[in-house]
């Protein structure tokens, strides 16, 4: 019976000991978790801001081309183009 005990008693200490494992492991879980979200928001932030500065950029490129800059003349009036196609097509839409 004593053996029995025992057993009983090494059971009930390893139990214990693997539910304190567990609240440890939900515990780093949901601060890794957290850190997870947080890098999520720093790198969607970034990424937002890299948009912004090539969208800036190409405005700038095309300004510049448009003051007269030799480089990039041909792209300036593709643009135009596409512009004066896009603003055709809004107003054929109002036609309608």
């Amino acid at each position: 019976m004593s053996e029995l005990v025992q057993i009983v008693d090494s059971l009930e200490n390893k139990i214990s000991k693997l539910l304190h494992k567990l609240e440890v492991l939900q515990r780093s879980n949901l601060t890794l978790e957290n850190e997870l979200q947080a890098t999520r928001n720093r790198f969607d932030n970034t990424h937002q801001a890299v948009s912004d500065w090539e969208e800036k950029y190409k405005a700038l490129k095309l300004a510049n081309s448009m003051l007269g800059s030799n480089t990039s003349k041909t792209e300036a009036k593709l643009k135009i183009n596409t512009l004066i196609r896009e603003l055709d097509h809004c107003i054929a839409q109002l036609a309608e």
